[in-house]
């Protein structure tokens, strides 16, 4: 067979991107408020500082009220507390996202369950958790990597996943059980597997789709892939490459994409497949809190 299509995940979040800038338009013009947006970023660490400038930059591009708190990494946890529930009680925020990871003398857990359930635009809150696990994902906000993979994967199948037969493999509760949540609401035969399950190979094999979520690089090989499944890549590895020089590195994804691009129907590059697609979420889900709690009915769904 031929090689796989691969799934442009730049281009698919732009599309989302301008259907939410046009929603918070009318926002605006019905209502006069602009979604609001608060990350709060503690510490130094330059993969978080990416993210966070990215995140700021699209929601301005999407005309949002964007707010960034920058804290030093020794702030204690108390004022990292106290500023999360300044921003719980401010009307003009709509959704609260603290960069993760925290440093050490942090709890995160604490952190996050501080959120208000209604502002946790991450969908990491346990009252979000519970409903998009109890089948109720129009009440929740749900994680955005999971959301975005989703949003792929119609893209790529078309709106009617029912009866694929779905491998997520990662059991993270970040990516890996909201996913599956979602696949199961799809009406997709779910199964999750990790580093541990036994002949993961072949359980891979008998997937239709596979959603790869582990945390290693290049850990499934293309010999894993059944013949014209979908392969959504959620991995992001920076692995050494002495080919561009000394200590020079590039990313990789949870896949063995040169292999596994043999085997495949479609599947996401690394980078350029979920990551966009995961900001574009968080618009989305920043966009439906500000909604929801002016009181205003629900939009059509974007997934």
């Amino acid at each position: 067979m031929s090689d796989a299509r691969i799934i442009d995940g730049k281009a698919i979040a732009a599309s989302v991107r301008d259907e939410i800038t046009r929603r918070a338009a009318s926002l605006v013009e019905s209502q006069g408020t602009r979604p609001g947006l608060a990350v709060v970023l503690v510490g130094e660490d330059p993969a978080s500082q990416v993210y966070v400038r990215n995140k700021d930059r699209t929601a301005e591009a999407c005309g949002f009220h964007s707010v960034k708190h920058t804290l030093d990494a020794q702030t204690p946890e108390a004022d990292v507390l106290a500023l999360v529930d300044q921003l719980n009680n401010d009307p003009s925020i709509h959704g609260i996202l603290v960069q993760l990871p925290l440093p050490a003398h942090i709890d995160e857990s604490k952190v996050l369950r501080l959120i208000k359930p209604e502002k946790d635009v991450d969908g990491f809150h346990p009252v979000n958790v519970g409903l998009l696990t109890t089948g109720e994902r129009d009440h929740a906000l749900v994680p955005c990597t999971p959301a975005g993979s989703l949003v792929l994967l119609k893209r790529t199948l078309g709106d009617t996943l029912s009866g694929q037969n779905a491998v997520v493999v990662g059991r993270s509760n970040i990516v890996g059980k909201p996913m599956a949540s979602l696949l199961l609401q799809e009406s997709c035969t779910v199964t999750i597997a990790h580093s541990r399950t036994r002949d993961l190979p072949d359980v891979v094999r008998a997937a239709d789709v596979v959603v790869a979520a582990v945390g290693r690089p290049e850990m499934i090989r293309g010999d894993w892939i059944k013949p014209g499944a979908t392969v959504i890549d959620v991995g992001i590895n920076r692995i050494p490459a002495p080919e561009k020089g000394p200590d020079r590195t590039r990313l990789v994804g949870d896949v063995a994409f040169d292999e596994a691009v043999k085997h495949a129907g479609a599947i996401t590059p690394v980078p350029g497949g979920v990551g966009p697609m995961t900001i574009a979420m968080l618009m989305a889900n920043t966009l439906t809190a500000a909604r929801r709690q002016l009181g205003l009915p629900e939009e059509t769904p974007l997934f």
